[in-house]
């Protein structure tokens, strides 16, 4: 039970920091030297990159909690697993079209 709540607490946060991100466009909760060379025009594009590849993370944790606690089974680690990878290729993909590298 107690893991169940860590992931949905964490799944929770990951997915409030991503539409922050993505719909405020609060850039200030990336670290500035992520997006210290992503131009203004560009920063909108950025921000919903970054922002819908931390949701995706975040449903991912999510979902492994919720499944994990439903079933005894490595199903909710593969979902998660698939969503983490999903989601760090969108933030790679971002970091180097708009920030022209990871850092």
């Amino acid at each position: 039970m107690f893991d169940f709540i860590i992931f949905l607490v964490l799944g929770a946060a990951f997915c409030i920091i991503g539409w922050r991100i993505w719909k405020h466009e609060q850039l200030t909760l990336i670290h500035r030297y992520h997006y210290k060379k992503v131009s203004k025009k560009d920063r909108k594009a950025y921000a919903e990159k970054m922002g819908k590849a931390c949701i995706v993370i975040g449903i991912g944790l999510a979902l492994c909690g919720l499944i994990n606690y439903i079933t005894v089974s490595s199903i909710g680690w593969l979902c998660f697993v698939v969503c983490f990878v999903f989601g760090f290729t969108m933030i790679l993909m971002a970091q180097k079209r708009y920030n022209g590298g990871l850092f």
